[in-house]
């Protein structure tokens, strides 16, 4: 199941292949990077396309059915504040490994469920545990040199984000050939031999503190206070990925409706037109290196607004309805790689725990993007999801406007290892 995308995902990370020692990670490394974290965050989206077949199979309502997406977006919050910090705390390629190994029991529980409580529940937990992409971007980030961070960390995420997108094309395809069960079934496989391949492969990489865990945990909650530019990029992010994700979340109600009839597969294949985007995570990161990071973050807000109203136009017009999916892609990706590449240069002795904080607050948006898209689309319609939609970026885009000019040093790179970090 996941081998078709892999595929694509090894294709999407084409470009890191290309690494070579003047980066100071091999290729080959940088592309099993890329490929493990959109392996492993596949798991969060599996369920997208299904909701309508898994509804039908627990004997639930589709906006019940809806939860699922929700569920596996907190349980990401969850392991986002309360794990990934442990990859400063521990050495990484073990709690990789660990981390790995229980999403593994988790997907098969969930392929195995004959009740939508312990599917839900299934949900919730492996949301929790594949947080190992998250685990990953900042370890790629540690071992590249700081001239190529942005370059490194762009292809890393251009394997994540094709994750993410052609999750719902594998779930949708390989269900509708043999079953949802297979999906999360083979999952569980996949992770598996994934697992033992990233803990044979990865250097060793020895923590970054030797604090307790529940200092670790204290001190995560400290870099709050010490570093607010985490939290104004994880609320632009956060507004962007909410859009994208009430886009997502809702989409399959409305191409499997009355006025387009697709089937499982059909909403599968759609979103296939979402990886035409994620050739722009490896330029976002680009931009980054290059001090760009505060306007192209403007320049993508505006973007996922413009975007998410143009869905409303796409209910009429499957073209305009795809165009509108890259460009939403394009928006979440810039703002994502430009984000990190930020918070990457605060400090580097505690990039797991920053990038733990960075990624709850925007998964904390998509969970309510996801809940909001549901309820406002059973309610009100698709219009009404477009508007909720591109009322979230442009949100975002007037708190841009607020940036200090010592939030704006922060930006540039260049800059900031002149000035230090806040």
């Amino acid at each position: 199941m996941m081998a078709v995308q892999s595929g694509r995902v090894s294709a999407a990370a084409s470009d890191a292949a290309s690494t070579d020692s003047r980066d100071g990670l091999p290729g080959w490394l940088v592309a099993l990077f890329a490929v493990s974290t959109g392996m492993t965050v596949a798991n969060l989206y599996y369920a997208q396309p299904l909701l309508s077949t898994l509804a039908h199979a627990f004997k639930v309502s589709t906006a019940t059915a809806g939860t699922l997406v929700t569920a596996t977006q907190i349980g990401y919050v969850l392991g986002m504040l309360f794990l990934v910090p442990l990859g400063d705390r521990l050495e990484k390629r073990r709690l990789v490994a660990c981390l790995l190994a229980i999403t593994t029991v988790v997907m098969a529980a969930a392929g195995a469920a004959t009740s939508f409580a312990v599917f839900l529940v299934a949900s919730l937990l492996s949301g929790t545990t594949s947080v190992v992409a998250q685990i990953l971007v900042p370890f790629a980030a540690g071992l590249a040199p700081e001239h190529a961070r942005g370059r490194i960390v762009g292809r890393v995420m251009a394997g994540l984000l094709t994750g993410i997108l052609l999750s719902r094309t594998v779930s949708s395809l390989v269900a509708g050939a043999a079953g949802w069960r297979v999906v999360y079934l083979g999952s569980a496989g996949l992770t598996a031999l994934l697992a033992l391949a990233l803990r044979l492969a990865l250097p060793r990489h020895a923590p970054t503190t030797d604090l307790p865990y529940h200092h670790v945990l204290r001190s995560t909650m400290k870099l709050v206070r010490t570093h607010p530019t985490v939290i104004r990029r994880g609320l632009y992010q956060a507004a962007v990925f909410g859009s994208f994700s009430a886009f997502w979340t809702t989409v399959s109600f409305l191409l499997t409706g009355p006025r387009f009839h697709y089937t499982a597969s059909g909403v599968g294949l759609f979103a296939l037109v979402g990886a035409a985007g994620v050739a722009v995570a490896p330029l976002a990161g680009r931009f980054g290196d290059r001090g760009l990071a505060r306007p192209m973050t403007g320049v993508a807000l505006l973007l996922g607004a413009i975007a998410a109203a143009l869905t409303a136009l796409g209910a009429h017009h499957i073209a305009l309805l795809a165009l509108a999916a890259i460009l939403l892609d394009v928006a979440v990706q810039t703002t994502l790689i430009l984000g990190q590449h930020v918070i990457y240069q605060l400090d580097p002795a505690a990039r797991a725990r920053l990038n733990s904080i960075y990624i709850a607050t925007f998964f904390a948006g998509g969970a309510l993007g996801s809940h909001l898209g549901t309820v406002v689309y059973h309610a009100e319609g698709w219009n009404a999801v477009a508007a909720l939609g591109a009322a979230m970026p442009l949100v975002a885009l007037l708190y841009w406007t607020t940036e200090r000019r010592r939030e704006k040093v922060m930006s540039d790179p260049r800059s900031a290892r002149g000035h230090g970090s806040h």
